[in-house]
């Protein structure tokens, strides 16, 4: 089951500003917070004390918390593949390791005493974690999680990152990626950089187009907001989301009929498996099944365009009431009416659409 995470940096936050944005998370339906330790300062009484009190808030919110941290990390605080009691006592899930060992002392501690998870960074195409599966590690309690970019243009590459998400997947383990909000406020545990994405290419896209895309994608199990804090408004345009299938944001045309609007929106569509370069098409759920319904011909114009929605007319014989939706630029037969068309900062999520994967549709204008 996928789940949605924010981040949160004690060190920069009142606990008021804490409790206030898990209470938004939790009502969004969050299941998980990142934080971070190789920013955090002071003693290892200090961070105790400082991320305890806010992780078991946390907690009680049903929202588990995974902190970041490195060998340098560890030492500094006096922690111990052996002795992970640390991480209990800040009431964490678990840690993540940005940087890590051998392989055997990450396999080891997944043994530790306290069940806690041992995150493995994911945005190296090293095998790094062949070597962890080769110590037999507890399956149970190991998962990855890619880094964040604070620095503009330093991102990684959607092929690279699927290249690397695909060393972890192979094994079964859970896998985790960052989005990033877009408040002129927003912040990470970095002094440089107010976007943080995993993606290049999610710098500067809404983080609900962000988090569709990663959906549509269907590597990343769980996706988590890095920078905080998320505005009222993007939490709401996250809020209902369906995270099993990307839901297209589309504005209706004037004319579009009411069969027609049925079929857009009370159906689950799926691509067809033989698939064409120029429409994405569903058929069981509208040819199929309304195949005994008129669909007369009423808005085909000459130019369908990228991100046009499509239902055939009785014109088309056998194929009326197919939706398709145009992945390119071409001219209509006469015969295909125009019923909709996906958001533009949407479309180019179409491109990701394999054969056999479902999707539906949301208005956005009507």
């Amino acid at each position: 089951m996928r789940n949605l995470g924010i981040s949160i940096y004690p060190e920069k936050s009142t606990d008021s500003e804490l409790i206030n944005y898990i209470n938004m998370a939790a009502d969004a339906g969050f299941k998980r917070i990142f934080s971070c330790l190789l920013s955090a300062q002071g003693t290892k009484k200090d961070i105790v004390d400082r991320f305890s009190g806010i992780i078991d808030y946390a907690n009680k919110k049903g929202l588990q918390t995974i902190v970041d941290v490195n060998p340098s990390v560890l030492r500094k605080l006096n922690v111990s593949g052996d002795d992970l009691s640390f991480f209990k006592d800040i009431k964490a899930s678990g840690f993540r390791l940005d940087n890590g060992y051998s392989g055997y002392e990450e396999a080891m501690m997944t043994y530790n005493d306290y069940n806690l998870k041992i995150e493995i960074n994911m945005s190296n195409d090293t095998s790094y974690i062949d070597t962890i599966m080769d110590n037999v590690p507890n399956k149970y309690n190991l998962v990855g999680c890619h880094n964040f970019y604070p620095h503009e243009h330093t991102g990684l590459t959607l092929e690279y990152f699927e290249r690397c998400t695909r060393r972890f997947k192979k094994y079964g383990l859970n896998t985790a990626a960052f989005i990033t909000g877009q408040s002129e406020n927003a912040f990470g545990p970095w002094p440089v950089g107010r976007q943080l994405p995993t993606l290049e290419m999610h710098r500067h896209l809404p983080v609900q187009v962000q988090l569709k895309h990663m959906i549509a994608l269907n590597e990343i199990d769980d996706v988590i907001v890095s920078n905080c804090f998320l505005t009222e408004d993007e939490f709401s345009r996250i809020k209902n989301m369906r995270l099993d299938m990307v839901s297209f944001e589309v504005a209706l045309k004037d004319d579009i009929m009411e069969l027609e609007k049925t079929i857009l929106l009370d159906e689950i569509h799926f691509r067809r498996g033989d698939i064409s370069d120029t429409v994405i098409r569903s058929t069981k759920n509208s040819r199929d099944k309304y195949s005994d319904k008129s669909f007369a011909l009423h808005n085909a114009p000459r130019d369908i365009k990228r991100g046009d929605i499509l239902i055939e007319s009785d014109d088309y014989g056998n194929y009326k009431g197919e939706l398709e939706i145009a992945l390119k630029d071409f001219k209509n037969t006469g015969k295909s009416n125009v019923i909709a068309k996906v958001k533009q900062d949407e479309v180019f999520i179409l491109d990701y659409i394999k054969p056999y994967q479902k999707f539906n549709f949301i208005i956005v204008n009507n």
